[in-house]
């Protein structure tokens, strides 16, 4: 029999250890790869884009160590850029237009200049509108041999000293141009070309920013190309390759993608074509294009961001967590720890306190998003305007139930001779309360604040309508109490904004995890503090 209870007691040790441990190994699986992407967002390869956005969005970094790399990358670039934008006059004959038409415009103000007679003036205006109709027609025209024969009559003007040492000069220059490039595409596949042609010049300025001679974009994320070494790797991929959607076999009619470099000369749409060395040399010199560097990107927990937390970091978000968070907190402690002094040492154990512990009991099973829905009805609809003391308040209310529960099986564990000994030295009962039993429920009453803190901290629903916010401005914390009534972000919400939301901040998803990151370590280390202080308190209580 005594063999049999240690087999017993030996097996319930070991379900109880496994149970542990399958707990702890869950946990770490769940959140070992959210931190290890997460970190990406501070620990990663920066490039020479990374510093210029450093350098004009936060006024950061060393001007002429950026001037230098600058200068050296823009070398390293310059013989892929000039490739595709004299390709580009090809396939995109917009840009030739234009040039034709002002050169014919600039000739009249040319001539006027001269001041020639009215009938030579009328006479050099209609030859040269004659040679920019063939140019215009030879650009529009997709039979080949049509299009040289229109530029043998734009070329047959060249001698013509009218037009030498004119502005109308250029036309012929454009002529040979448009004339070499016709002996390297194939004008019936020009929309082909042209739809492949803008996927190309995308991931060019992803990869560099804009174009030579564009201007400079509105939004901060289409001045730069890519910032991280593993964003610009992306996007050489979706620069190399093109997906085709080819049969899977012969006996199945089904298409799969296939993905195929575009300068493949059997298969890729510019194999044969004169842009077909722009992707081997981009491949292979990139490092030089980018530069790219190892960099711990600390500023990420204090730096604001831009729309759509494309660049920056996560320093608002975070204000504005620990903000709601402790606010919640003082609302919710001291009204738990007194509703559960009440329902412990005052209330009867009658049907209404039956019903008080029931209702607790529900409103700890109910969803969050009633509470949040409850605290748009009560607090911003009365409040005119969603602001972090609304939320704050819907947080406490969430978490209520829960400091209630803990407080009052912390208080109900005190040993009743305790009470009795500090009654019997002639303390009323509210002074026993005060200086015996809440002391020695501190330690229970802040394993309840603790579960309640991290709850407070990651929940989104409760702060959706009641003061979270995607963007907005950074709380001005001071004694004038105005920033209470002002909405504010929080990594919560951003979060779920990032996710839900925001499909530009999808394309840098180490800012989603690194949000996701930021959150738990500011939950763990709000946990540990608690910890401390209940470690701290419990030695105290012990005389140590």
């Amino acid at each position: 029999m005594t063999l049999w209870r240690q087999i017993k007691n030996t097996l319930f040790t070991a379900l109880c250890s496994g149970s542990v441990l399958f707990l702890a190994a869950t946990l770490m699986i769940f959140l070992l790869p959210m931190l290890w992407k997460g970190s990406k967002a501070v620990f990663f390869r920066k490039t020479v884009e990374f510093d210029k956005m450093q350098k004009e969005l936060f006024k950061r970094g060393h001007a002429e160590d950026l001037e230098r790399r600058t200068a050296q990358t823009n070398q390293a670039r310059q013989e892929a850029l000039a490739l595709l934008e004299h390709f580009s006059r090809g396939i995109d004959t917009a840009l030739l237009s234009r040039e034709v038409r002002s050169a014919y415009q600039q000739l009249g103000r040319h001539l006027r200049y001269l001041e020639v007679s009215d009938d030579e003036y009328a006479r050099l205006r209609e030859q040269a509108k004659d040679i920019r109709d063939a140019f215009l027609q030879a650009l529009e025209t997709t039979d080949k041999a049509e299009a040289e024969s229109l530029l043998d009559t734009v070329d047959a003007q060249q001698t013509n000293p009218r037009f030498q040492n004119s502005p109308f000069e250029v036309v012929f220059s454009l002529s040979k141009q448009y004339r070499q490039i016709l002996q390297e595409i194939d004008l019936s596949r020009r929309p082909e070309y042209a739809a492949e042609l803008d996927i190309v010049k995308t991931e060019m300025r992803n990869l560099f920013g804009p174009l030579p001679g564009e201007s400079i974009p509105p939004l901060p994320q289409d001045r730069f190309g890519a910032t991280r070494w593993d964003v610009a790797q992306r996007h050489l991929q979706y620069l190399i390759y093109q997906t085709k959607w080819v049969p899977s076999g012969k006996d199945d009619k089904r298409l799969i993608p296939k993905q195929i470099r575009r300068d493949d000369p059997e298969e890729g749409i510019f194999g044969k074509t004169e842009l077909a060395p722009l992707f081997s040399m981009v491949e292979q010199n990139l490092a030089a294009m980018l530069q790219p560097r190892p960099t711990i990107y600390w500023r990420y927990f204090l730096d604001d961001s831009t729309a759509g937390h494309y660049f920056g970091g996560v320093g608002p978000e975070v204000l504005g967590t620990l903000l709601l968070t402790v606010l919640s907190m003082c609302f919710a402690v001291p009204l738990g720890v007194l509703s559960a002094a009440y329902l412990v040492e005052y209330a009867a154990g009658g049907i209404t306190t039956r019903i008080i512990r029931t209702c607790i009991n529900t409103l700890a099973g109910v969803p969050s998003i009633v509470y949040g829905l409850f605290g748009l009805a009560f607090f911003v609809l009365l409040a005119g305007n969603p602001s972090i003391l609304s939320a704050s308040m819907t947080l406490a209310l969430l978490v209520l139930p829960v400091i209630i529960r803990a407080s009052e099986e912390a208080i109900r564990a005190v040993p009743q001779s305790y009470k009795e000994a500090s009654l019997a030295l002639g303390a009323g009962k509210f002074r026993t309360f005060l200086t015996v039993t809440l002391p020695a429920a501190g330690p229970g009453i802040l394993t309840g604040i603790i579960l309640s803190l991290s709850r407070a901290a990651g929940e989104t629903a409760p702060i959706l309508f009641a003061g979270a916010v995607a963007l907005g401005p950074i709380p001005d914390i001071g004694l004038h109490l105005k920033w209470l009534f002002q909405p504010t972000r929080a990594l919560s919400y951003g979060c779920y904004d990032i996710t839900v939301g925001d499909r530009l901040a999808m394309q840098v998803p180490h800012n989603q995890f690194g949000m996701v990151m930021t959150l738990i370590l500011l939950v763990l280390l709000l946990n540990l503090a608690a910890v401390l202080l209940r470690w701290r308190m419990s030695k105290k209580l012990q005389g140590l």
